[in-house]
C-alpha cells in the first residue's frame, strides 16, 4: 500500500500539446503584475497597517517579497522541467509521488477558491465606495459579512456569479488584454501618488513600528511587522503565473528569471510607495476599510479623484477574478483526468468548450463563501495555503536535481541551487509560524478532509492505480 502512495507521474518530455513561444520577457513581467497587483495593494495594504504593523507594513512588504522571490525562482525551475497543467499539484506528481500531490492539490483548491472570495471582497470594498461618490451606496447589511455586522455582501457574491456566466460562455485572455488591464491598474495607482505626495503628514509615521517585529497580544492577536508580513504575502499571489508560462517563453531560461523578478521587484517598489504614502496621508487606525485607497483620497478632499481610482481598481480586480477562477478550473481539470477527482469534472462542452460542470459548483460555492465571510479571514486562508505549496514546490526542486531526465538545454536551472530552494523553504515556513492559531486550525482541518477523501474515492480511482 505505501509503494502505492508514492507512485508517480513520468514527465512526458514527447507531449504533442506544443504551445507557442511568443512571450518575451517584458510579456512576462507584464503577466506577472497583470496577476499580482490587486486586492493586495488595493485593500490589505491598509487593514495590515491598522491591525498588525502600523506605518512599518513598508517592511512587512519587504519581508514578503525576500519569501516570494525564492519561491519564485524554484517555480520556474519546475515548471520548465516538469511543465503541464495543475501548477504544483503536477510538479509534485512527479516529484514525491500520487499522496503528496494530492495533499498539495487539494491545498491549492483552497488557495485559489479563497483568493478568488478575497479579491471579490476587494472589488465589493471599491465597487460601493463608487456608488457612494455617485450618490446611490449600498447600506452596510448589504456589504458587510455577520462577522462585522452586516447580512451578507451582495457585490462580493454577485460578481462572482457574472464570472462564472462570463466562463461558461468562453473567455480568451490575450496577452494585449492583460496590457491594456495592467495600465488601468497602474494608472489608478499613479493617481493616487500624484494627489497623496503633496498631503503627507509625517507625524502619521510616528511610532513607526507601534508593535515592534513580533508580538502576542492577550486576546491571542499576532501583531507587529511579521505578523503584518504573512498578511501581506497575499499581496504577492499571483507570480507562479509567470513560473507556469514557461512552454510559452521565447527564451525560458533567460526570460522566466527576469519576468519574475522584475514583475516581483515592480510590484515590491509600488507597494513600498503606496504603503508610505497610505499611512502618511491618514493615521493608521483609520485604514481598517474595505477600499482604503480611495478612503485616503476622500479624506484628504478629494473625492473625485477618489471614485476615478475606484473605477480603475474595479476593471483590474474583475480580471484578477477572472484568471484565479480559471487557474482553479484548470487544477480540478487536471485532478479529475488523473481519476483524483469524478471524471465528469474533467467534461468539456462541445458548444461552448468549457467544463460548465466545473465552473457552476466552483461559483456557487466561492460566491457563498464571499458573501459571508470577511476579507482578513480569506487572506489568512489563502496565505497558510500557499506558503505550503511553496515550500513543497522548493522541496521538490532539491528532489528533481537528482533526476537526470528534468536536465537538458531547455531548462531553466538556478544558479545559485540549493541555496535558493533552501531560503525558500526557511523564509515561508517562518512567514507560516506567524499566522493565527485559528488559521492553522482551519488548515489542519481541511487536510484532514483531504486525506479522507483520498483514502474513500481517490485512491482507488487514480489511473496510477
Amino acid at each position: 500500500m505505501l509503494k502505492k502512495l508514492f507512485r508517480k507521474k513520468n514527465i512526458d518530455s514527447k507531449s504533442d500539446d506544443k504551445l507557442n513561444r511568443c512571450l518575451t520577457s517584458f510579456d512576462l513581467t507584464l503577466l506577472g503584475v497583470g496577476c499580482i497587483i490587486g486586492t493586495g495593494i488595493f485593500v490589505l495594504t491598509g487593514i495590515a497597517a491598522a491591525n498588525q504593523a502600523g506605518p512599518a507594513v513598508i517592511l512587512s512588504f519587504l519581508a514578503s517579497g525576500f519569501a516570494c522571490a525564492f519561491a519564485a525562482l524554484s517555480y520556474a525551475e519546475l515548471s520548465s522541467s516538469v511543465g503541464g497543467c495543475g501548477s504544483a499539484y503536477g510538479y509534485t506528481y512527479v516529484a514525491f509521488g500520487e499522496f503528496i500531490a494530492w495533499i498539495v492539490g487539494w491545498i491549492l483548491l483552497m488557495e485559489y477558491g479563497m483568493s478568488i472570495a478575497a479579491v471579490a471582497n476587494g472589488w465589493s470594498g471599491y465597487f460601493n465606495n463608487a456608488l457612494i461618490a455617485m450618490g446611490i451606496g449600498l447600506p452596510d447589511v448589504l456589504t458587510k459579512p455577520p462577522s462585522l455586522g452586516g447580512i451578507i455582501n451582495l457585490p462580493a457574491s454577485l460578481i462572482i456569479l457574472m464570472i462564472m456566466i462570463l466562463l461558461i460562455i468562453g473567455i480568451k485572455e490575450s496577452a494585449k488584454f492583460n496590457k491594456v488591464m495592467v495600465a488601468v491598474k497602474v494608472s489608478a495607482i499613479l493617481i493616487f501618488i500624484a494627489f497623496a505626495m503633496f498631503n503627507v503628514n509625517p507625524e502619521n509615521w510616528s511610532p513607526f513600528m507601534p508593535y515592534g517585529w513580533f508580538e502576542t497580544l492577550p486576546s491571542g492577536k499576532t501583531v507587529g511587522v511579521l505578523a503584518g508580513a504573512s498578511i501581506v504575502f497575499f499581496a504577492y499571489v499571483g507570480f507562479d503565473a509567470v513560473s507556469t508560462a514557461a512552454e510559452e517563453a521565447i527564451n525560458p531560461q533567460r526570460d522566466l528569471p527576469k519576468g519574475i523578478i522584475n514583475s516581483l521587484l515592480f510590484c515590491t517598489i509600488i507597494y513600498i510607495i503606496v504603503a508610505a504614502l497610505l499611512t502618511g496621508v491618514v493615521p493608521y487606525q483609520e485604514l481598517n476599510v474595505s477600499s482604503p485607497v480611495a478612503f485616503a483620497l476622500a479624506k484628504i478632499g478629494f473625492p473625485w479623484a477618489s471614485a476615478l481610482v475606484s473605477t480603475g481598481v474595479i476593471a483590474g480586480l474583475a480580471t484578477v477574478m477572472l484568471v484565479l477562477y480559471y487557474a482553479l478550473t484548470r487544477i480540478i481539470f487536471a485532478m479529475s483526468r488523473d481519476g483524483l477527482l469524478p471524471t465528469s469534472l474533467s467534461s468539456v462542452n462541445p458548444k461552448t468548450q468549457t467544463p460548465i460542470k466545473t465552473i457552476l459548483i466552483c461559483g456557487i460555492f466561492i460566491s457563498t463563501v464571499a458573501g459571508f465571510t470577511s476579507l482578513g479571514t480569506l487572506a489568512e486562508i489563502v496565505n497558510i495555503g500557499t506558503l505550503s505549496a511553496f515550500v513543497i514546490v522548493c522541496l521538490g526542486v532539491i528532489f528533481l536535481r537528482n533526476n537526470s531526465s528534468t536536465s537538458n538545454k531547455s531548462t531553466f536551472r538556478n544558479k545559485w541551487h540549493p541555496i535558493v530552494p533552501v531560503l525558500g523553504i526557511i523564509s515561508c515556513s517562518l512567514l507560516m509560524l506567524f499566522l493565527p492559531i485559528q488559521t492553522w486550525i482551519r488548515f489542519l482541518i481541511w487536510i484532514l478532509i483531504g486525506v479522507g477523501m483520498y483514502f474513500v474515492y481517490s485512491y482507488r480511482n487514480s489511473k496510477l492505480n
